[in-house]
């Protein structure tokens, strides 16, 4: 049997077409300096059209940087990647399933990335929830979830960093997202049922570097 490695980020985001995301193809890999590097581009061409969702992109990978520093370094890097991929499902050409977990992993897996980084984006921030919410657990079971410091911290930078880019406590963060979306929303339903798992996997994260929730 032969065995299909999984695809470098660098040569996914070259190859990404530009048919696909309405703008211009992601630079060729020579000239991407790092697997964040093309993780930043490859996602820069699908979300940046999506203004505020872009800003809290950035601003989710800048604090997943400084919530890995102290993880070895494939750790910190696949971190940082995920933190720059986890919102991809946003894009409107990805849409599928409408859930953006889902349809982002399923995007970065049809590229031929890692499954590792494929789980991460696919489970990031209560998505078990909100794929039971949606009648999509199935659809979710095709990815594999991971526990680790990895993926706390990816749900830590997320729910510490608001719509615009702004820095929130995860309290303030669980407010705003069930305020912003309304009671009957099945994401307002899966922040509800997951608050509490989510508010673990931040204080973990936090306390990892000596920060507080």
């Amino acid at each position: 049997m032969t065995t299909v490695e999984p695809r470098p980020l660098a040569s996914a985001a070259a190859a990404a077409s530009p048919t696909l995301t309405g703008r211009t193809a992601p630079p060729a890999p020579a000239r991407v300096r790092s697997r964040p590097d093309a993780a930043r581009k490859l996602v820069e061409a699908l979300i940046a059209p999506l203004g505020d969702r872009w800003c809290h992109t950035r601003a989710v990978a800048r604090r997943a940087a400084i919530l890995a520093r102290d993880l070895p370094a494939a750790d910190r890097e696949l971190a940082v990647v995920a933190a720059w991929l986890h919102d991809v499902g946003y894009a409107p050409p990805l849409r599928d399933t409408g859930m953006h977990a889902i349809d982002g992993a399923r995007f970065l897996r049809a590229l031929g990335l890692e499954e590792r980084l494929c789980g991460l984006v696919a489970f990031h921030s209560g998505a078990a929830y909100e794929a039971d919410e949606r009648g999509l657990a199935a659809e979710l079971a095709c990815f594999t979830e991971e526990r680790s410091p990895v993926a706390d911290t990816v749900v830590a930078a997320d729910f510490t960093t608001g719509p615009q880019g702004q820095r929130l406590t995860v309290d303030e963060r669980i407010a705003e997202i069930l305020v912003r979306y309304h009671p009957g929303d099945p994401v307002h339903r899966a922040v509800t049922r997951s608050q509490g798992p989510l508010r673990r996997q931040v204080g973990r994260a936090l306390a990892r570097v000596g920060q507080v929730a």
